[in-house]
């Protein structure tokens, strides 16, 4: 381990800049000479082999880099991990890997080495760690959902343009088969004009709904709270947040929709062509503590959750589209298409395009495309025309190693921030509805709580950024960083 000493503190912005700014003239300056003459024996050039540091690199990180790793033209040159035990099997697969803690400290002394990072932590920190690596040149993969607010989703899709790197965001669905099938019936008209969509799951599969945990419990050994924190409000540390539960809390995770929109609307985004939501809707399941007392939990999301986003129309539509969002278990009525014991979607997950001519559905990862009813899809054929990934889904990985090989621009990818920047944001503006119905203020006269945000619809900006005729929520557009921390665009 290094001998630099990681603050106690989170580093301030002005600091943060000044490493950045220094590691980026310091990596500019070094690739004037070839790397490979540099590097020494063994080095393979940036054109053999993409150099990847991996920041959060236990569970669904240790797939990634697996993944990464396999594509056969990558090299894990660095780990970083604020839990020693989360990182410990990764470590180990890896053993000429540098390990660290702190993934400033990483790039400050590591920019030079380093082509693309990938980052798999908990969304509340994915748009500081991608951000500062973009503004070093760095190509990067980012685990969905892309960032944890509206703004910073909007940050990064513009970061992508400005710094010239190449992107991917962890939904690895957007490469494969499936969703291409979608868009070729719909680009034939097979189903006509699709005007309804519906996405269903059966998360979360972590509790939500729930008041924060009043327990003393020590922090392990092995884990830099204040690093886990990261742009987080300061709080005490409480048992089974790491590695999983924070999902459930929005100080750090967004929910079902945030888990799994972006496997089950992207679909719809690719197939459509939506961009931004125009209007957002919502209802969520309650949860009574006593005979009509319903509890009050706003720093958890819910248990389940019916939204409703309008779409204005697309180059692909003649009219607007609206897209239902169900999780908890709730799901869509049925098609009348659809026998009574055949599969609805994969079960607990799915998505279904209702269109003028006719209804298509497909599984988690737009996989399993079927036309209804089921025989149609046998019946009828359509010549593809959208090129095909190779290695589908699991593809995603090397497409984005080879992709960052070759350069910006040079490559396509599947899932870039300028479409997973738009498909994280509406996710995020469902989310505000959610939150929305949260919001509560004294009533008039004195008596109890209003609860204002409740059964409306919210209307959006999309230059401006914020919600028109519900102010409160649009403090979660861009939520207060912890002092210390911050996005410098």
């Amino acid at each position: 381990m290094s001998d630099h000493t990681i603050p106690s503190k989170p580093v301030s912005s002005e600091s943060r800049r000044t490493f950045i700014k220094n590691a980026a003239v310091t990596a500019a300056a070094f690739m004037i000479v070839p790397r490979h003459v540099l590097g020494g024996k063994g080095f393979l050039a940036p054109s053999d082999r993409l150099i990847v540091a991996s920041v959060g690199v236990g569970g669904k990180g240790a797939s990634d880099i697996t993944s990464i790793f396999q594509s056969g033209k990558a090299e894990i040159g660095y780990l970083c991990d604020v839990d020693d035990r989360r990182a410990a099997t990764t470590v180990k697969n890896f053993p000429k890997a540098k390990y660290y803690k702190d993934w400033r400290e990483m790039l400050e002394k590591e920019a030079k080495h380093i082509d693309g990072v990938t980052v798999s932590t908990p969304d509340h920190n994915h748009a500081v760690i991608a951000l500062a690596a973009m503004q070093l040149g760095k190509h990067v993969y980012v685990q969905k959902p892309l960032t944890h607010d509206i703004y910073e989703a909007r940050a990064l899709t513009n970061a992508a343009k400005k710094y010239k790197v190449v992107t991917q965001m962890g939904n690895q669905g957007a490469s494969g088969d499936g969703v291409r099938q979608l868009m070729e019936w719909y680009n034939a008209g097979v189903i006509g004009n699709v005007h309804t969509v519906y996405s269903w799951t059966d998360r979360p599969v972590w509790p939500q709904g729930i008041p924060w945990p009043q327990t003393n419990v020590s922090v392990p050994k092995e884990l830099d709270w204040d690093l886990w924190l990261g742009t987080a409000p300061s709080k005490n540390y409480i048992d089974k947040l790491v590695p999983f539960n924070w999902r459930g809390w929005w100080d750090y995770g967004t929910g079902a929709l945030g888990d799994m929109g972006c496997h089950l609307i992207e679909p719809a985004f690719r197939v459509l062509g939506l961009s931004y939501v125009k209007d957002v809707q919502c209802s969520v399941g309650s949860v009574y503590v006593d005979e009509f007392k319903r509890g009050y939990f706003p720093e958890s999301c819910p248990p389940s959750s019916h939204v409703t986003m309008t779409f204005p129309a697309t180059p692909k539509t003649t009219g607007e589209v609206t897209l239902h969002w169900m999780d908890g278990g709730i799901q869509p009525e049925r098609p009348a298409e659809l026998a009574p014991t055949e599969l609805f979607g994969d079960g607990g997950n799915g998505t279904l395009f209702i269109g003028t001519k006719g209804k298509m559905m497909c599984s988690t990862y737009g996989a399993d495309p079927r036309l209804l009813p089921l025989s149609r899809s046998a019946t009828v054929q359509i010549a593809p025309t959208i090129t095909r990934v190779p290695g589908g889904a699991e593809g995603h990985y090397a497409q984005w190693v080879e992709a960052s090989i070759a350069g910006w621009g040079k490559k396509e990818v599947s899932s870039p921030f300028s479409i997973a920047g738009p498909v994280t944001e509406a996710l995020l503006m469902a989310n505000l509805a959610i939150r929305g119905f949260d919001v509560q203020k004294p009533k008039a006269d004195g008596q109890g709580m209003d609860y204002p945000g409740r059964y409306i619809k919210l209307l959006w900006d999309n230059e401006q950024m914020k919600v028109t005729n519900f102010d409160d929520v649009n403090q979660f557009v861009k939520r207060q960083y912890r002092e210390g921390w911050s996005m410098d665009i």
